[in-house]
C-alpha cells in the first residue's frame, strides 16, 4: 500500500485500495468453472455407458446349454448360484469364498484333534496333535544307528574339510 492520499478523500486516511480486483472477474471465473465440471461430468458419463454397452455386447454366454441365463453374469443372482451348483461338474468357481476356506479350516481342526483310523488293516491310526507332542516329549525322538566304519585310518575328503598339516 502506498501512503499516497486518493484525490476524492481529502482527509488522508485511506478506506480501501481501488485497484483491487473486482467482483465480477470471481463470478465469471466460478461460472465458467461450474459450466467446465458439467461437461466434463457428461463427457465422463458418456464414456463409461459406452463402455457398458461394449462390455455387454462382448459378454459371452456362459454355456450354450443354458436358456436362462442372466444378462449379466458379472453379478449372479442366488437362485443362479444354486443352479450351477448342483448341475456343473467339479472343479467349480468360489462362490463364497470365506464360507469355504471356514469349512476348510473346520476340516482341518477336526483331522488335528480327533482319533481316527489310516488304515485298519495294517492298524494305522491317526491321533490328536497334541497327544502326539505329549508322546514326543516323553519318549523323545526315534534316533538312526550310527554307522560302524573305522574313520582313524582313512583322512576325512567330505567337502569342506581342510587337508592342511596332514603328511600326504
Amino acid at each position: 500500500m502506498t501512503n499516497e492520499t486518493h484525490p476524492a478523500n481529502p482527509t488522508g486516511h485511506g478506506d480501501f485500495e481501488r485497484r483491487d480486483i473486482g467482483i465480477a472477474p470471481v463470478l465469471y471465473f466460478l461460472a465458467g468453472l461450474a459450466v467446465f465440471g458439467l461437461i466434463i461430468q457428461l463427457v465422463v458419463a458418456g464414456f463409461y455407458d459406452g463402455l457398458e454397452k461394449r462390455t455387454e455386447a462382448q459378454q459371452p454366454p456362459i454355456s450354450p446349454l443354458i436358456t436362462s441365463a442372466p444378462k449379466d453374469t458379472r453379478h449372479l443372482h442366488a437362485d443362479y448360484r444354486d443352479y450351477l451348483k448342483q448341475n456343473f461338474p467339479s472343479p467349480q468357481l468360489e462362490i463364497d469364498e470365506r464360507n469355504q476356506l471356514d469349512k476348510i479350516r473346520l476340516d482341518e481342526a477336526q483331522e488335528l484333534s480327533t482319533y481316527s483310523w489310516l488304515d485298519e488293516n495294517s492298524g494305522t491310526v491317526r491321533i490328536p496333535i497334541d497327544r502326539a507332542m505329549d508322546l514326543i516329549a516323553e519318549r523323545g525322538l526315534p534316533v538312526r544307528g550310527q554307522l560302524t566304519t573305522n574313520t582313524a585310518q582313512a583322512p576325512s575328503t567330505a567337502p569342506g574339510t581342510s587337508m592342511k598339516g596332514k603328511k600326504q
